[in-house]
């Protein structure tokens, strides 16, 4: 092999002219792509994201089937993504399936948003400091309108399913006892819950309530 000429092994001085044009901001991109078809999406079309967007899918599939149909939007879209997350509920399927849903989205290079049992207990925390027992999701809905109630607001859980803009408000607004966002307070409480589940060994399938949504949240909120 030839030696290079001793010109082109010189460090090159800097091109003045190019390093002043302006650089070029590229946003962050975010895939959410869902297992329902209003409520998360719905939620995740909310945020009004300053230094990155947000691209929300609700597919209508769920743990596994919802894993493998993101891999095919993937190599389906010409867009290129930094953040690609699944949102799916734990509800009453099979643990095994719940399983190796999370395990495929993580070798696939996915990140997860479950809820043990549905996607509801999320909302729930941002009013009450659940201490992760128990709650069936059939009284996810009467819960939230309980505190919705006083505040002139509804949540729909069985028909429109949807995150109105007013609940979506209350939801990020201060806390009337603690003064804080309780946002903040409900990834604070989804936080606990599941150091405490993992502090116990407890699997996800069988950690009845817990929820990770608050990781996709907490890492939107970095780019409003």
């Amino acid at each position: 092999m030839k030696n290079k000429p001793l010109a082109d092994c010189r460090r090159r001085e800097p091109n003045i002219e190019r390093s002043a044009k302006p650089h070029k901001w590229v946003k962050k991109r975010y895939l959410i792509v869902c297992e329902g078809e209003n409520t998360e999406p719905s939620y995740f079309k909310q945020f009004k994201l300053k230094t990155a967007t947000i691209k929300t899918l609700g597919e209508g599939f769920n743990t596994l089937s919802l894993v493998l149909r993101t891999m095919e939007i993937i190599d389906s879209e010409i867009d290129e993504y930094d953040y690609v997350w699944c949102v799916f509920d734990r509800d009453s399927f099979p643990a095994q399936r719940f399983n190796e849903a999370i395990k495929t989205a993580k070798k696939a290079g996915f990140q997860v948003a479950y809820s043990n049992q549905a996607f509801e207990y999320w909302l729930i925390l941002h009013f009450q400091d659940h201490q992760g027992g128990a709650l069936e999701r059939q009284a996810y809905d009467d819960k939230i309108n309980e505190y919705l109630k006083p505040l002139k607001c509804k949540y729909d859980g069985k028909k429109s399913k949807i995150i109105s803009d007013k609940l979506f408000e209350i939801l990020l607004a201060n806390d009337s006892k603690t003064q804080r966002p309780r946002i903040q307070l409900a990834i604070e409480r989804a936080k606990k819950i599941l150091n405490w589940h993992e502090s116990m060994e407890i699997t996800p399938e069988q950690a009845e309530s817990s929820t990770t949504v608050f990781k996709l949240v907490e890492d939107i909120l970095q780019f409003v």
